[in-house]
C-alpha cells in the first residue's frame, strides 16, 4: 500500500522489517528453532495442556484470540441460536393458551398473529432486535408471556455487548499498529565511539508519534549452570547505550539502537569467528503508547548469528532539505564495511584498549608495508642483474 502511493520503493519492504535488497540474505541454521519470529510472533508451542477449562474462565479473551472466522462464525450462530431459542419459547406459550386454535373475537391471545412456529420466530427477532412491524404484539392476557419478554430483552443486550466489544476489540489490537514499527533486517557489530557495539536500527512510519517508547533487548541462548543444569532458553538482559541515554526513545526519526559490548555483556568473550558458530537469538522489543488510541503496542523481532554484520554500520537516512528533516527510507537497512577489529572485546581489553589496538595495529601494518617493498626492490635488483 506504501509503495503505491509512491512514499517507498517496491524494491525494499518495510512491514515491520526494513533491509537491504542488495545484501546477501541469510537462513538460520538447519535444526536451529528462533524462540521469536522476524515477523515478531513466538515461535513456541503450547503441548499436553490438561486444565482446558481455564480458558473458559476467561470467555472474553478467548474470543479476541480466536482467527476473524471463527469469530465471524460464533457472532452469527449466538444471534441465530437465542432468536431459535425464544422462538421456541414464544411457540409453546402460544399453545399453552390456545392462541394457535382459531377462536372467536371475544378471545384474547397472549401474542396477537401468531399461527405457526414460523411467525414465532419472526416475533422472537422482533421482540430481539426492537424492530416493531405493527402485527404482531404482546397483550396482557399472560404474564408468563411478559417475563419472557422481559428476559429476552436482556438476552440480547447481553449477546450484543460481549459480541460487539469482541469485534471492536479485534478491529482495535495493537498489534495492528506495530505493522509500521520497523526493525532493521540486519544487526551490526563495530566500533562506536572507541568500543565495541552491537547496533540496531528502529523507526516508524506513521508521523502519529509511540508516546513513552522504551526499547528492551535480550540474548537467549543454551547455558549450563555451576551445578550442571542446563537451561535451553536462557534469557539475558542487556544494556542499552540508547541516544537519549535511558531505554525511553524519542522515535520521530530512525534511531540506532546499541549495546556497548563490556565485561557485564554477554558478546564479551565472543569473536567475529565465534558468531558464525554461536547459537544466540537477540530479542529485541519496542513498547509504547499509541498517541491516537491510548492503546500500548508492542513489536518485537530477532537475531540470529547468521543476521549479524561484524565490521558493519548503518548508512545516515536523514539529512536537511529546505528547512526541515527528511529521511530516506530506501537506506534503512543499507550498511557499510568499516574497520573493525575481529577479535572479541575481552582480547580488546587485554590489550589495552580499543585505541591500544589501533596503535599495535598501524605499527604491524607499517612493518609488513616495509618488509614488501624491500622485498620488492630486492626483486628489481636480481632483474637487473
Amino acid at each position: 500500500m506504501l509503495s503505491r502511493k509512491g512514499l517507498i520503493p517496491e524494491d525494499y519492504l518495510l512491514t515491520r522489517l526494513a533491509e537491504d535488497v542488495l545484501q546477501p540474505k541469510f537462513k538460520a541454521k538447519a535444526g536451529k528453532a528462533r524462540f521469536i519470529s522476524k515477523s515478531g510472533t513466538c515461535n513456541v508451542a503450547h503441548t499436553n495442556i490438561r486444565e482446558q477449562g481455564r480458558f473458559l474462565q476467561d470467555v472474553f479473551t478467548t474470543l479476541v484470540d480466536l482467527k476473524w472466522l471463527y469469530t465471524l462464525i460464533i457472532f452469527t450462530m449466538s444471534f441465530l441460536c437465542s432468536w431459535l431459542l425464544f422462538g421456541m419459547i414464544w411457540w409453546l406459550v402460544a399453545f399453552s393458551h390456545g392462541d394457535l386454535d382459531q377462536r372467536g373475537d371475544d378471545f384474547v391471545p397472549c401474542v396477537t398473529d401468531i399461527h405457526s412456529f414460523s411467525s414465532a420466530f419472526l416475533f422472537s427477532i422482533e421482540v430481539q432486535v426492537t424492530i416493531g412491524f405493527g402485527a404482531r404484539m404482546i397483550t396482557e392476557e399472560c404474564v408468563s408471556a411478559i417475563i419472557i419478554l422481559i428476559m429476552q430483552n436482556i438476552v440480547g443486550l447481553v449477546i450484543n455487548a460481549i459480541m460487539l466489544g469482541c469485534i471492536f476489540m479485534k478491529t482495535a489490537q495493537a498489534n495492528r499498529r506495530a505493522e509500521t514499527l520497523i526493525f532493521s533486517k540486519h544487526a551490526v557489530i563495530s566500533v562506536r565511539n572507541n568500543k565495541l557495539c552491537f547496533m540496531i536500527r528502529i523507526g516508524d512510519l506513521r508521523k502519529s508519534m509511540i508516546i513513552s517508547a522504551t526499547v528492551r533487548m535480550q540474548v537467549v541462548k543454551r547455558t549450563t549452570s555451576e551445578e550442571g543444569e542446563v537451561v535451553p532458553l536462557d534469557q539475558i538482559d542487556i544494556h542499552m547505550d540508547n541516544p537519549v541515554g535511558t531505554n525511553g526513545v524519542f522515535l520521530v526519526s530512525p534511531l540506532i539502537i546499541s549495546h556497548v559490548i563490556d565485561k557485564d555483556s554477554p558478546m564479551y568473550e565472543m569473536s567475529a569467528s565465534d558468531l558464525q558458530h554461536n547459537d544466540l537469538e537477540v530479542i529485541v522489543v519496542l513498547e509504547g503508547v499509541v498517541e491516537t488510541t491510548g492503546i500500548t503496542t508492542q513489536a518485537r523481532t530477532s537475531y540470529v548469528a547468521e543476521e549479524i554484520l561484524w565490521g558493519q554500520r548503518f548508512v545516515p537516512t536523514v539529512s536537511e532539505e529546505d528547512g526541515m528533516y527528511a529521511v530516506d527510507y530506501s537506506k534503512f537497512g543499507n550498511t557499510v564495511k568499516v574497520p573493525t577489529p575481529c577479535c572479541s572485546a575481552k582480547s580488546l581489553d587485554h590489550a589495552g584498549g580499543i585505541a591500544r589496538y589501533k596503535l599495535t595495529e598501524g605499527v604491524t601494518l607499517r612493518a609488513s608495508v616495509r618488509k614488501q617493498r624491500s622485498s620488492t626492490v630486492v626483486r628489481r635488483s636480481r632483474m637487473e642483474r
